[in-house]
């Protein structure tokens, strides 16, 4: 079976690039999902209080923090209304979360928020002691000792400071990040020495491509009179990543501004590293508290607006991911890759052409980034544009000055998008292009392979790209498919019957497997279930092409037998 290239693949700023370290400690991932709202709750807030629960089960904080407000004025005494109702407004960032925190004294998330509201009024011993206060468990394990070394800086006690971090730092899983903050605690007090020291060792414990660190320590650099440091070191996260080369000439241009100027700005990067290490165990409720506190501090944190909007497509709230991102203004260094995610996002809510016009207009200001074409090429392919799409990946394909392994996705879609339109001289082209830069790549084994044997041509060479495709993905159903296909096409039917089973068993719903299914069961001789893969193919919307197909066998056989044949089952 075909596999499509997933629209978009042009990565907006993800948690390679915002990770702090390799590897996350599965203890701190919180052990529910969100608040565990109970079923009792007052007569007079019952319809207040099902609104509220539908609305946070669809992800819609603003109206679920609404609804649970309402509720809990007709029953003031519930105590889940009153955390669903504080949990909703944090998230969607009403004033109200500062009242209801403070009846929520046993409420980590509560303390958190109050400890803040401490700091910006200046009241850091407060919101030390409520810091230390927080229990040692769960995510407080790993977020504690920073807030409370933050707290200490804040209130002018660096060496408290940087003493509370200092046995974190040494042994722990996540020491990359004590060590990265005890530098900045170092560096905002001015002890230069110490502070470089702090760095050296932070960079050595960070993975690879890692955009905050590379901001952090390239404006250190540049403040020391060091700017080719500086830029080598902005420049390093353009290898392997593409869509860096559009950001780095205003990162470069802007090295010299701390990325993290205070306590304040501290704390909101504690939270974001939380949230990025949640992030990484699927933790994706819990992390956006986390970002949403760090916006709460810093509402012009770039970076925690971006990993908040990943959090709310990734829970299928384009909306909302829109919105968080508007609020980046057009000057921000990292503008360019909002601006193909933010068309990304337009497309997904029904506004394409607003979202061509976008890429259109990137294309003319970064006229050598291939980005902007891809992106509407992946646009114009998934709307069945083919025509267009093609003339896109052209211009992107124009634009690459010696293509890297990198590019294989790129011709690969490119393949797919002339094979869509019928030009298969011009699809076997792109995709044995996209081969030779990356020859092991399973998904473009199989679509060629796949094709090949779909035309019944060169089957031997097919069926041998289809088993390294497999050997490489043996769980996934469209491989299993081709394999068991192109088996078929060579007269290997009971071989292929069983593959196509396990397909099947795999993906159940899709049109293209059951039907090849169906074929296999017709070449071993079990004619009504041939018949019954196929009547059940046309019910889960095959292509046209397909579904032609599909209807016409039927109708050809609809005067032949449908008994076993040759003593078959």
């Amino acid at each position: 079976m075909l596999q499509i290239p997933t629209l978009c693949r042009v990565l907006f700023l993800g948690l390679g690039l915002l990770s702090t370290v390799a590897a996350a400690d599965p203890e701190l991932a919180p052990k529910s999902k969100g608040p565990v709202v109970g079923r009792q709750v007052h007569a007079g807030a019952t319809g207040a209080y099902l609104n509220a629960r539908f609305a946070a089960s669809h992800a819609d904080p603003e109206q679920a923090a609404g609804s649970y407000l309402r509720a809990l004025e007709a029953d003031p005494s519930s105590p889940e209304l009153l955390l669903g109702a504080f949990v909703a407004s944090l998230l969607s960032g009403r004033p109200e979360a500062v009242t209801l925190a403070r009846r929520l004294p046993a409420n980590q998330e509560a303390q958190y928020l109050l400890a803040a509201v401490d700091a910006r009024a200046g009241k850091w011993d407060a919101a030390r002691q409520r810091f230390s206060s927080l229990p040692r468990q769960g995510v407080t394990q790993l977020l504690q000792p920073l807030l409370v070394a933050w707290a200490e800086q804040g209130a002018g006690r660096t060496d408290a400071a940087l003493a509370t971090l200092r046995p974190f730092a040494d042994g722990n899983t996540f020491r990359g990040i004590y060590m990265l903050h005890m530098a900045l605690i170092a560096d905002q007090a001015g002890r230069i020495g110490e502070a470089e020291r702090l760095y050296t060792l932070a960079r050595s414990l960070f993975a690879p491509n890692n955009l905050r660190l590379a901001q952090i320590i390239a404006s250190w650099e540049a403040r020391q009179r060091r700017p080719d440091a500086a830029r080598q070191i902005l420049l390093g996260l353009s290898e392997g990543q593409d869509d860096m080369a559009l950001v780095l000439p205003a990162l470069i241009a802007r090295d010299t501004a701390r990325p993290v100027a205070t306590p304040l700005q501290g704390i909101a990067d504690a939270y974001l590293a939380l949230a990025v290490a949640l992030r990484q165990q699927n933790a994706n409720d819990f992390a956006q508290i986390m970002l949403r506190l760090a916006l709460d501090l810093r509402p012009d944190f770039t970076e925690a607006r971006i990993l908040m909007a990943e959090a709310q497509l990734v829970g299928k709230h384009p909306a909302q991911a829109l919105e968080m991102l508007a609020m980046v203004p057009a000057n921000d260094p990292l503008s360019p890759i909002i601006r193909l995610q933010r068309a990304r996002l337009l497309d997904r809510l029904g506004r394409t052409d607003p979202a061509l016009l976008e890429l259109d207009a990137m294309s003319r200001e970064f006229p050598s980034s291939p980005l902007p074409e891809i992106q509407k090429g992946d646009l114009l392919r998934a709307k069945l544009r083919f025509a267009d799409a093609v003339a896109a990946y052209d211009r992107a394909i124009s634009r690459l000055t010696v293509p890297r392994r990198s590019a294989w996705p790129l011709f690969f879609s490119r393949g797919v998008a002339h094979e869509r339109a019928k030009q298969w001289p011009q699809a076997e082209a792109d995709l044995q292009r996209a081969l030779e830069l990356a020859p092991d790549q399973p998904a473009v084994l199989n679509y060629l392979g796949y094709t090949w044997a779909d035309q019944g041509i060169r089957l031997a060479e097919a069926r041998r790209m289809i088993e390294r495709a497999i050997e490489q993905e043996p769980k996934d159903p469209a491989i299993i498919d081709s394999l068991g296909w192109v088996m078929l096409r060579q007269g290997h039917a009971d071989d292929a019957e069983l593959l196509l089973e396990q397909a099947v068993d795999l993906q159940p719903e899709d049109p293209t497997i059951n039907s090849h299914l169906g074929d296999a069961y017709w070449a071993v001789g079990r004619r009504l279930e041939a018949v019954f893969q196929w009547r059940r193919a046309l019910t889960l919307n095959p292509e046209p092409a397909e579904k032609a197909r599909l209807e016409a066998r039927l109708r050809e056989i609809s005067s032949e037998p449908l008994t076993p044949v040759n003593g078959t089952r």
